[in-house]
């Protein structure tokens, strides 16, 4: 069976991937991927388990884990997924039915959490726990590396802009941000929503290294603040994952007036040694936000050959090692994932992690 699929960001290169990888011929149209403003052209992704009491995403989480050590050895010319941990702290005890300490319940047994109270690096800390499972990857690199792997199994890679419509065969559009713009029947499901992102220079980036600062969240559902450690440049990436701003994929991004303030103040709260260093890279994140949170991976309906694999609400990244999978057997004839499968406008909410700031 010959597939084309439209976008070449994580779902597309997946896609691609492993429908190669089951003896497929296949097509990847996009005008420049990895693309420079898709979502996955960063230099780094929070890769986790922990979504609070979300069973369903916890459990497709530690399958995503065991995937990306596999990639290490298998796919990647070297590591790119650091599996250094994950540090989520809150400001205040954690309480059942928070995000942090529902995810505790779930893991702790599963992971080896370690419960904690303070930490060397950071102020206004209360509680929190440690989970060794998790981690980040090399977002830009990652995929990268994996269109060098789709090219290497034989897949057609066409630098244009392609119209789902009027392409023959089965098809997948998985185009990220500009998705609901190639299939207009999301229009009222899907968004574009920006988010910003902050590079950081400090003097002394070996203080800013895991094991001694790894990927952090900071109360996150309440503050939406989360970051991770200096990189191989001495980068430190600080983001926030909340409610953000409604943009046009293809228009200008300027960070919303006051973004650089905003970030300085939560460094001088929480990080002060952090607060002055130069700030030498900005972007906004730009989000296929579903109206729910969760993903668009199914057949489009009264199309019998036309796909979407798309809406990853800020949170998809870290299942790059089961998308492939979930798509390929959609394409196939099998069944959707239940929490993907298509639904109509329904209910606006999020992933339990995400800030409603």
């Amino acid at each position: 069976m010959a597939v084309s699929i439209v976008g070449g960001g994580i779902f597309g290169v997946t896609a691609a991937l492993e429908l190669r990888g089951r003896g497929h011929e296949v097509v990847l149209y996009d005008p420049d991927s990895p693309h420079p403003l898709a979502a996955s052209t960063d230099i780094s992704k929070v890769v986790r388990a922990d979504y609070g009491a979300d069973e369903a995403l916890t459990e497709l989480g530690l399958e995503a884990l065991d995937g990306w050590h596999r990639w290490n050895t298998e796919v990647f010319s070297r590591p790119l997924f650091h599996d250094e941990g994950f540090l989520l702290m809150t400001r205040a005890a954690m309480e059942p039915g928070g995000f942090e300490h529902s995810s505790w319940t779930l893991l702790r047994d599963r992971c080896g959490l370690r419960r904690l109270s303070t930490h060397p690096r950071w102020q206004n800390v209360a509680d929190g726990y440690f989970n060794p499972r998790g981690g980040w990857a090399e977002s830009g690199e990652v995929v990268r590396q994996l269109l060098a792997a789709c090219l290497d199994a034989g897949v057609v890679v066409r630098p244009q802009v392609a119209d789902p419509q009027t392409i023959i065969g089965p098809c997948v559009v998985a185009a990220g941000a500009w998705t609901h713009r190639l299939l207009p029947v999301l229009a009222d499901r899907l968004r574009a929503v920006g988010q910003p992102v902050l590079h950081f220079q400090p003097s002394d980036p070996a203080r800013w290294r895991a094991p001694k600062f790894p990927t952090w969240a900071h109360d996150i559902s309440k503050t939406g603040w989360y970051g991770f450690p200096a990189n191989a440049e001495g980068l430190v990436k600080i983001a926030h994952h909340g409610l953000g701003t409604e943009v046009d994929p293809a228009g200008e991004r300027p960070l919303p007036e006051g973004t650089h303030a905003r970030f300085r103040a939560f460094l001088s709260e929480n990080l002060p040694d952090l607060a002055e260093a130069p700030i030498v890279f900005e972007r906004l994140c730009l989000y296929s936000d579903s109206f729910d949170g969760d993903f668009f991976i199914d057949r489009v309906p009264d199309r019998r050959d036309l796909f979407v694999a798309a809406g990853g609400s800020g949170h998809g990244f870290k299942f790059a090692p089961v998308l492939g999978r979930l798509v390929a057997d959609l394409v196939e004839g099998g069944a959707p994932h239940p929490r993907f499968a298509w639904r109509e406008l329904g209910d606006r909410k999020t992933e339990e992690a995400r800030s409603e700031v």
